[in-house]
């Protein structure tokens, strides 16, 4: 089961954890990560754009490497779009298998692509302005390492 979604409003992590574990009742683990807006070095706001027709079929290629490569039950990627405050949640992804090492590197592995890798532009508003971001040095070796 992939499920991939860009949302462009608040979501709910809590609910959707609930939502993804009902649909994979025979996973051993379920492992989550779940990226929040950073307060730090003066962020006002995060803004993050797509280009749709790339976007999705990225993820959900992304997805089907995963599930293909640990034999997932259920993979979930939700991505926030648009302008977010300090402290909201941009993005949680959640890996279901048999065994939970099988659940950690599928998740790690995904958040390792979208962060070096990504089909999304960002960009953090703080007194002096917008400001985009590039990946650092650290996510590009991150994305590397697995090959």
């Amino acid at each position: 089961m992939l499920d991939v979604r860009l949302i462009d409003g608040p979501f709910d992590p809590s609910a959707e954890m609930t939502w993804f574990t009902a649909r994979v009742p025979d996973a051993g683990g379920v492992v989550s990560f779940l990226g929040q807006v950073r307060a730090d070095n003066g962020v006002q706001a995060l803004d993050i754009r797509h280009y749709g027709p790339m976007t999705l079929p990225g993820f959900r290629a992304l997805g089907d490497t995963a599930l293909r490569r640990w034999g997932l039950d259920g993979l979930l990627i939700l991505h926030r779009i648009g302008e977010m405050a300090p402290g909201a949640p941009i993005v949680l992804v959640a890996g279901a298998a048999r065994h939970r090492r099988d659940a950690f590197a599928a998740t790690d592995f995904v958040m390792d692509h979208l962060k070096g890798e990504s089909w999304l532009w960002k960009r953090e508003r703080t007194t002096d302005g917008w400001r985009w971001i590039e990946p650092r040095a650290q996510d590009h070796a991150d994305r590397a390492r697995w090959g």
